[in-house]
């Protein structure tokens, strides 16, 4: 006598597999980022640099990124290597839509104005002499 045993599915041409929007993100505050290009409206404003120190510091944001972004359990915000772009726009999306590797969302919690102050504060700091972190891989 001969057992035929199968694993799987039924005929009927219904897929298993998750429908297509499974992956989508959920975003802090239930609000996507934006998708075109994006230009930080406070490029070098020094009152833009203060607001954005005190919200790196009030966000906690050095807990993982050092005092001054120089790096600690997170990358170095201030050595210009950067994992998912550098200019403004892309440090404005990180903050905004957070990253996979731990950085949390805060688009919808933090108003546009805020993170973009946050981008400002990171932009105005001195590149360290000597670079505290490893170029990644």
């Amino acid at each position: 006598m001969m057992v035929v045993v199968a694993c799987g599915g039924s005929d009927s041409g219904a897929s298993t597999s998750p429908s297509s929007d499974a992956g989508d993100r959920v975003f802090a505050g239930g609000v996507a980022p934006p998708t075109e290009i994006l230009e930080n409206p406070f490029d070098s404003d020094t009152d833009a640099v203060v607001v954005g120190e005190g919200l790196f510091a009030a966000m906690n944001c050095g807990e993982c990124h050092g005092g001054g972004g120089v790096g600690f359990v997170g990358p170095s915000l201030v050595d210009g290597r950067w994992r998912y772009g550098g200019d403004d726009g892309e440090l404005y999306q990180s903050i905004y839509a957070g990253r996979s590797r731990g950085m949390p969302a805060y688009g919808g919690i933090l108003a546009d104005a805020a993170i973009w102050s946050i981008v400002t504060y990171i932009r105005a700091q001195p590149i360290p002499e000597s670079v505290p972190t490893e170029s990644w891989r």
